[in-house]
C-alpha cells in the first residue's frame, strides 16, 4: 500500500457520501455553548458521538470535568503504538455559537447539512465540527489502509472554545503529563483564499475590553437640559477619536507593534489578502502606515471598535442619554505584553482628560504565538502539503485571528501547525454558516497525505 493508495481511499470515502453522513450527524447536536442550558448537549456530543467514534479507531477516551465549574467538559483521547514513534497532539472543539434558527435563508435548519451546489450549509460545518471531522476521517483512512498509523496520537476535544476556552489553560497546565508530544497539528480558521491551501503556525492574541461613561442618573429632556448636562455619547466619541485616527492608525502609546523577523517578513511577502467570493473590499489606506495590507493583518497590532451605544438607537428620544458604552479589542502580535494593554489605555485616557471613563476587561485575553516558518516541523509539513496539493501553499507565520494556541505552544511547549479547511466568506458565527465542497474534498486529501507522511518515518528528530 502506498501514499497514492491512501489518497484514492479518501477520495472514495468522500464520493460515497460517508463524509456527508458523518458531518450531518455531528451538526445535529445543538452544542451552543454561549447559550444557557447547553450543558447536557455539550456532554452528549462527547458521550454519544466522539467517544464511540474514537474508540473504534483504537483510542482510549476519558472525559474530564472542566476546572471551571461553569464551563464545558474536555475529552482526552490517546492512541499509542510505540514509544519510539513520533507523537502528535491534535485538537478540535465541538461547541458552536447560537444557531439563530429563524435567520437562515430559505428556511434552512442550522442543525442539518444542506447542500446547494458547492456549498454545504449548517452550524459548525466551518467552525469546528467540519474541520475536526476531516482530520479524524483522514487519520482513519491511513489506519484502515496501513493497519497502523506509524505514530502516536493525543487528541483533545473541548466544548467551550466559542466562550474563549474557559478552563483550557488551567486543565492543560495541571495535566501536562497527558500531552507529552513532538508536535501539534490541528485545524481551525480560514484559508487565505478558497483556492489556496494554507498552513499557519500561531495566531494573534486578542484583548477585549469595555469603556463606559455614566454621566448622570436617567435621560433628561434635551430642550430643558441641552447645553447644561454632559452628553456621554459625545465625550466617549472624543475619547475613541483620541485612540485611533480616521485612517485606522493607533494613537495609544505602547499599542503600536510590528515585530517581524526576516523569516516572517519573507513568508508574508508571498501572501495576498482579500478577494474571493463574499469577501469585502479592502481599503488600502486603512491601518498602520508604511505596512503592506498583509503585514497589517499578520504582523501588526490592530484596534477595533466592535460596538458603541448611547441612548436607545431602536427608539431614539429627544433626550440627553445617561450613559454611553463602547466595546473594543486589540488584536496583537508576539512581542506585545497583554498585561500592559489596559494600564496603557488608562494612562492614555487620563492624559487626555477622560478620567471619568471606566475601563474594564471583558474576558481573559488570548495570547499571541508564532512558530518560525523555518522551524524543521514547519518545513516538513509544508513539504507534505505541497506534495499532495501539487503546488505551493500559503504559509502564514500566524493567523490574523485568535485561537487558544498559546495553550499548546507556551504551556505545553509544542511546535504548532494549523491547516485550516474553511475560508473567510464562510459566514462563521452568523446565519448561513457553510463550507465549500471543493475545499473539503481537497482538505481530506491534504490531511491524509500529512498523516501518511507522519507515519512514514522521514520526520524531524524528537525535540526539533
Amino acid at each position: 500500500m502506498s501514499r497514492d493508495d491512501a489518497l484514492l481511499a479518501i477520495d472514495t470515502f468522500y464520493n460515497s457520501d460517508a463524509f456527508y453522513d458523518l458531518l450531518n450527524r455531528r451538526v445535529g447536536f445543538r452544542t451552543e455553548s454561549n447559550l444557557p442550558g447547553c450543558e447536557a448537549e455539550l456532554q452528549r456530543y462527547l458521550d454519544e458521538e466522539m467517544v464511540p467514534y474514537l474508540t473504534q479507531m483504537g483510542f482510549s477516551c476519558v472525559i474530564h470535568k472542566n476546572p471551571r465549574a461553569d464551563a464545558g467538559p474536555i475529552l482526552v483521547a490517546q492512541r499509542f503504538e510505540d514509544d519510539a514513534l513520533p507523537t502528535v497532539m491534535t485538537y478540535g472543539h465541538g461547541d458552536v455559537v447560537a444557531g439563530y434558527d429563524e435567520q437562515w435563508q430559505d428556511n434552512m435548519s442550522p442543525w442539518e447539512v444542506t447542500k446547494s451546489d458547492d456549498i454545504w450549509y449548517g452550524r459548525g460545518t466551518a467552525d469546528n465540527k467540519g474541520q475536526h471531522t476531516i482530520n479524524f476521517a483522514a487519520m482513519e483512512a491511513v489506519l484502515s489502509l496501513r493497519g497502523h498509523l506509524g505514530f502516536n496520537v493525543i487528541a483533545l476535544i473541548e466544548m467551550g472554545e466559542e466562550r474563549g476556552s474557559p478552563g483550557l489553560r488551567e486543565f492543560c497546565a495541571e495535566q501536562a503529563d497527558l500531552f507529552k508530544a513532538d508536535l501539534f497539528i490541528a485545524s481551525d480558521g480560514p484559508r487565505i483564499a478558497p483556492d489556496a491551501p494554507t498552513m499557519f503556525m500561531g495566531s494573534r492574541g486578542v484583548c477585549n475590553f469595555v469603556m463606559r461613561l455614566d454621566a448622570h442618573k436617567g435621560a433628561h429632556h434635551s430642550g430643558n437640559w441641552g447645553g447644561l448636562l454632559t452628553n456621554p455619547g459625545v465625550v466617549l466619541s472624543h475619547a475613541l477619536a483620541s485612540m485611533i485616527d480616521r485612517n485606522g492608525k493607533i494613537l495609544i502609546e505602547g499599542w503600536r507593534k510590528s515585530t517581524m523577523p526576516n523569516s516572517v517578513r519573507a513568508a508574508i511577502a508571498k501572501l495576498h489578502v482579500g478577494g474571493g467570493e463574499n469577501a469585502p473590499q479592502i481599503n488600502p489606506n486603512w491601518g498602520e502606515p508604511d505596512l503592506t495590507p498583509e503585514e497589517r493583518v499578520f504582523a501588526s497590532n490592530t484596534f477595533e471598535i466592535r460596538a458603541f451605544q448611547t441612548g436607545n438607537p431602536a427608539s431614539p428620544a429627544n433626550a440627553i442619554p445617561a450613559s454611553a458604552i463602547a466595546y473594543g479589542h486589540l488584536r496583537y502580535v508576539v512581542g506585545t505584553d497583554p498585561t500592559e494593554l489596559l494600564p496603557q489605555l488608562r494612562a492614555h485616557l487620563d492624559a487626555h482628560g477622560f478620567h471619568d471613563i471606566v475601563v474594564s476587561p471583558e474576558r481573559d485575553p488570548m495570547y499571541a504565538t508564532r512558530l518560525d516558518p523555518d522551524h524543521p516541523w514547519a518545513q516538513w509539513a509544508k513539504k507534505s502539503l505541497e506534495q499532495t496539493a501539487g503546488k505551493e501553499i500559503a504559509v502564514l507565520p500566524n493567523l490574523g485571528g485568535s485561537l487558544p494556541n498559546d495553550v499548546f505552544a507556551d504551556i505545553l511547549g509544542l511546535p504548532t501547525i494549523w491547516v485550516p479547511h474553511s475560508y473567510s466568506g464562510c459566514s462563521q458565527h452568523a446565519p448561513n454558516e457553510h463550507i465549500l465542497e471543493s475545499i473539503s474534498r481537497e482538505a481530506l486529501r491534504l490531511m491524509t497525505g500529512l498523516w501518511w507522511d507522519l507515519g512514514a518515518g522521514d520526520t524531524p528528530k524528537s525535540g526539533s
